[in-house]
């Protein structure tokens, strides 16, 4: 049996996707956070385990970019939303990763995602902006589908190379953290349990 310490050198997969006002980390508003949890069975396939999310409120003075928006469909000020302040927001993260990373002997937790830059910097930015010091993700490695599914399945878009794995893609979904992230994390458990993984 292969642990999940072993698989990745003491790393644990974990897939986030983030719905911002914006590209820029520094000013543009972090709005949603989705976390997929990666586990391991008896036989080394990967599966997806938790899902974790939150909307988050923007930070004070943040830029919410119209065309961003029009994209991610957010209403910030919606009645039903439950937002939380980014200081609260991602320690509701970052609690179950650093418990699966205890459960698995791991290090550290290595972000996964599509185009996983984009969402590494906004979540590296969100926990510096507000002093938490317990980020449990490598600060600066990450894990990308674009790149696996262009190599495999010569499909750098999230919805194609979802398409090309074969599986099934709902537009309608599209742009919901958990959605993304989600099936974000599907794909690339299929890449990683159709890889042959020589153990030196």
């Amino acid at each position: 049996m292969i642990e999940m310490a072993q698989r990745f050198r003491g790393y644990m997969p974990v897939v986030v996707d983030v719905e911002t006002g914006g590209f820029n980390e520094a000013t543009d508003a972090l709005l949603q956070v989705a976390a997929v949890i990666i586990d391991i069975d008896k036989n080394g396939e990967f599966f997806c385990s938790e899902t974790v999310s939150c909307h988050v409120n923007p930070f004070d003075g943040a830029n919410l970019e119209p065309k961003s928006m029009a994209i991610n469909g957010i209403d910030v000020d919606h009645p039903f939303r439950m937002a939380l302040d980014e200081k609260l927001a991602l320690p509701k993260i970052f609690k179950p990763v650093r418990s699966a990373l205890k459960n698995h002997q791991c290090n550290k937790a290595i972000l996964v995602g599509h185009n996983a830059h984009f969402d590494l910097k906004f979540i590296n930015a969100a926990a510096a902006r507000n002093g938490i010091k317990r980020n449990p993700f490598h600060p600066f490695s990450t894990f990308d589908t674009v790149t696996l599914a262009g190599l495999i399945y010569g499909q750098t878009v999230l919805a194609r190379s979802i398409t090309a794995a074969g599986l099934e893609w709902d537009s309608n979904e599209a742009h919901s953290a958990i959605y993304d992230a989600e099936m974000t994390a599907t794909l690339f458990c299929k890449i990683v349990n159709e890889v042959v993984f020589v153990q030196r």
